[in-house]
């Protein structure tokens, strides 16, 4: 992943907004917060710039993945779904799901807004 390049067009795009890598060594994905929980826990907006994420599941909070750029192979509970440039999948609390692209841009929207305690990473 171009960390560089992709942090230089978030901050384009998306001035003043949090930017977070998932890992420093290792980044497989960027975030940045568009309209975060800490404004109002009833939802939340970010981009996510994905390679790939880790197998997780949440407890409370329903996900909206939704393309802007690229493709994005979604692995929900087993089944494997394809997503082009516009196209969205709903993943509902409790499915285990993880992403995979190729430096795919993806808004990702919450209800309740994400939190970090409900973001349960699946064990291997």
């Amino acid at each position: 992943m171009n960390i560089t390049g992709v942090i230089e067009e978030l901050k384009k795009k998306y001035p003043g907004k949090k930017i977070f890598l998932n890992n420093r060594q290792n980044c497989t994905e960027i975030l940045c917060e568009v309209d975060p929980t800490s404004l109002h826990p009833s939802h939340s907006e970010v981009i996510s710039i994905i390679d790939k994420t880790d197998s997780h599941h949440h407890d409370k909070t329903t996900e909206i993945y939704k393309v802007i750029k690229g493709v994005l192979t979604l692995i929900v509970d087993g089944r494997k779904y394809i997503l082009n440039d516009g196209q969205s999948y709903t993943i509902e609390p409790g499915q285990i799901h993880e992403a995979i692209g190729d430096e795919t841009w993806v808004k990702c929207s919450s209800k309740p807004g994400w939190k970090k305690e409900d973001h349960l990473v699946t064990k291997k």
